[in-house]
């Protein structure tokens, strides 16, 4: 059943695109997530439902979402919120992190997720 939420093929092109044209920190932290260098796989760029979302670990049920300037803006918190409560209940853990974060303390968030792992 799961499947039918994920990678819908309408959001195919949407989620190439977005690959191809990663932010600053997207590149950072997907270079320290890839490869499962955490013990855990990931997937950038993964849809849910209608959402795309940063980055997924399927195991952990886990969304990590990265936050620019854009998303100081009060439209785009509310939608945010909205997609992050149907996140939740489907039964998905959300961490957020600001790009600036991810780019000056990109260890520090990688630890930070793995606190997060069900069984480190």
């Amino acid at each position: 059943m799961e499947e039918n939420f994920h990678n819908r093929d309408y959001l195919k092109q949407r989620r190439r695109k977005l690959r191809n044209h990663s932010t600053l920190a997207e590149s950072v932290l997907w270079k320290l997530l890839r490869n499962n260098q955490t013990g855990r796989k990931f997937r950038r760029q993964h849809s849910i439902e209608n959402y795309i979302v940063d980055f997924y670990c399927a195991e952990e049920k886990l969304i990590i979402e990265l936050d620019g300037e854009p998303h100081n803006n009060l439209g785009i918190i509310l939608k945010d919120g909205d997609r992050a409560e149907r996140l939740i209940q489907l039964g998905y853990k959300i961490l957020r992190f600001e790009n600036n974060t991810i780019v000056n303390y990109s260890l520090n968030v990688i630890e930070e997720i793995k606190k997060h792992f069900r069984n480190k």
